[in-house]
């Protein structure tokens, strides 16, 4: 297979690069730099058709589209906003009118989308089923998604990765957790009691390896493990994992005085299941958070 990835450097993008590669893949890794390497092509995603002649997306088996600024943690101000929506949408819409200009037009697309269209869900389990959130991130990843309907439009079997918390000690939400937890200071996040759904990066990498090669599926899928745990428990697993007591609590009032809006997808949480994805036959490696820890922190 020859398949394009964007965002081919980030901590999911490379890991799904190199996994492809593994199996035998031939991958082209589109690049906003000036090439430097074999297997990479450039692009502007703030550019119509991402800068990309026809014949560059000609001839793929799939596109895997995978960009996005990070949402967190930093206030969303007006202008952050626009960045958040830019790097998804717009860069969205340019990739999939660059695969529409193509002479043969790759016939798979994973596009990039996340569990925040579901909005603050509480303790009530969801899935793919559920309507559209309320708020900021919920709004954004609804406009996410419908930029790439016209390639659904067109023939081409999209499939929305529903993004939850990707677990890797390389990054993430854990990476800068380790070393405040190691020192002690590890803490639960306001009342604790906001679901986490999460996911380790190995089981990511191979539900979007399955994903590529299912024909079957297409539209939103969540990409997250069947257990979501609450932020309470997840902070004492990780706690456990690393020897370490993790006792303390960060108040609501301190993260909303410095985050702002951002806190409320902190201070919120959404339970979220995988059920196309396991309908699929899609078997999860990492089921439960204390396991799932163990190996993450074992691995390099």
């Amino acid at each position: 297979m020859r398949i394009a990835i964007t965002a081919a450097t980030g901590l999911i993008g490379g890991a799904l690069a190199t996994a492809l590669e593994r199996d035998g893949a031939d991958v082209v890794r589109l690049v906003r730099r000036p090439p430097d390497g074999p297997g990479q092509l450039r692009w502007d995603p703030a550019s119509p058709g991402g800068g990309l002649a026809p014949r560059d997306l000609t001839g793929l088996d799939a596109v895997v589209h995978l960009s996005g600024a990070p949402v967190a943690p930093r206030r969303w101000t007006p202008e952050r906003k626009q960045v958040l929506r830019a790097s998804r949408i717009a860069s969205t819409s340019a990739l999939v009118s660059a695969m529409l200009a193509a002479s043969e037009p790759p016939p798979v697309l994973l596009a990039g989308s996340a569990i925040g269209w579901y909005g603050d869900t509480g303790d009530r389990e969801v899935d793919e089923r559920a309507p559209n959130g309320s708020g900021f991130l919920a709004g954004l990843v609804r406009d996410w998604e419908a930029a790439a309907e016209p390639a659904s439009a067109a023939g081409i079997r999209v499939v929305n990765l529903r993004s939850g918390i990707v677990l890797s000690r390389r990054g993430g939400l854990l990476g800068p957790l380790l070393l405040p937890f190691r020192l002690g200071l590890g803490a639960r996040i306001g009342p604790g009691s906001q679901y986490l759904s999460w996911i380790t990066l190995t089981d990511h990498i191979r539900a979007c390896q399955f994903l590529l090669a299912d024909e079957t599926v297409s539209g939103p899928v969540n990409v997250t493990g069947p257990a979501p745990v609450t932020n309470a428990d997840f902070t004492a697993a990780l706690g456990r994992q690393l020897g370490r007591p993790a006792l303390l609590r960060l108040p609501a009032s301190l993260l909303r005085a410095g985050l702002g809006e951002v806190s409320g997808e902190l201070l919120g949480g959404a339970r979220v299941l995988p059920a196309r994805l396991e309908q699929a036959g899609f078997s999860f490696r990492d089921a439960a958070i204390g396991p799932a820890l163990a190996a993450v922190l074992a691995q390099p």
